[in-house]
């Protein structure tokens, strides 16, 4: 599976416009993609593009990570892996089961904004 993550230089998550770091952690091959970040300080929308382009199946959200438009392009196109407990791309990596048992089709706090 190719899950994304978005994150900042000390990798540390953030939101999808506000980390210079686009992660793809491709477990198949067990290592982590990095790419620029397309949407940084920009807009969500561009780095969700970039993610769906790179065939990511999944991405690892925080509450703030997504907006309204990033959420619906993506919607039915990857899985979501909420998280709240985990804060930087070494806490994803070492707990990737548990961040993987609680896949969600839609995250009902986007569903309703």
């Amino acid at each position: 599976m190719r899950i994304a993550l978005v994150y900042d230089e000390k990798q540390v998550l953030k939101p999808l416009d506000e980390g210079e770091i686009l992660g793809i952690i491709d477990e198949e091959r067990k290592v982590v993609e990095q790419y620029e970040n397309p949407g940084f300080n920009k807009d969500k929308e561009s780095t969700m593009n970039a993610i769906i382009q790179l065939g990511a199946q999944a991405i690892i959200v925080k509450d703030d990570s997504l907006d309204k438009a990033s959420y619906e392009m993506s919607r039915g196109h990857i899985v979501y892996y909420p998280i709240s407990k985990y804060n930087n791309l070494y806490d994803v990596i070492e707990n990737l089961n548990d961040v993987k048992s609680n896949p969600q089709e839609k995250l009902p706090y986007m569903e309703g904004a």
